[in-house]
């Protein structure tokens, strides 16, 4: 049976229709929570089956893997890793549901199952570099260029087809 991976758009956005008894998140999920709508749908859900659990730190780790490989680990937030890890988990089984790039990016190249909320879904995988705004050279990461000073700004590295998108 499919499981739903929720990241904190799905109680955001409140237009997934999904049986919360098929829905798992984590922990801090709630802490990205702000207006009181969003809440109240976390606390329904919750009350209709939704699973809080922990991610298994091996699968935090290979997230955390993955994120550096991409160059996506600045853009990932505490919970951004940890939906990833509990998703990573259900992999064989399971989608994640989020509209973060960043996170579909990573998911994308572990391996998982990916639905959007209320964005569209990334159409190609994408690895990224650091150039320097002054001087022009690469680098894999950093945020000021060990050549010349000057700031690094994030820039494509290698764009990569979806070929699950066919």
């Amino acid at each position: 049976m499919t499981c739903y991976i929720a990241d904190s758009a799905v109680f955001i956005m409140g237009n997934c229709n999904l049986d919360s008894s098929l829905m798992i998140t984590v922990p801090s999920v709630a802490d990205e929570l702000k207006s009181r709508d969003s809440v109240l749908r976390f606390d329904l859900a919750k009350e209709a089956g939704l699973r809080v659990e922990w991610p298994e730190p091996e699968m935090v780790k290979e997230v955390r893997r993955k994120a550096e490989q991409t160059r996506d680990s600045e853009e990932l937030s505490k919970t951004d890793i940890e939906i990833l890890a509990k998703a990573l988990e259900h992999r064989d089984r399971g989608v994640l549901l989020t509209d973060d790039y960043a996170v579909q990016n990573v998911a994308v190249q572990l391996g998982i199952q990916v639905k959007p909320i209320a964005q569209k879904k990334i159409k190609d995988i994408i690895l990224w570099q650091k150039q320097c705004i002054g001087c022009r050279k690469t680098f894999e990461k950093g945020d000021v260029c060990p050549i010349c000073g000057s700031p690094l700004k994030k820039k494509r590295k290698k764009i990569i087809k979806d070929k699950s998108q066919s």
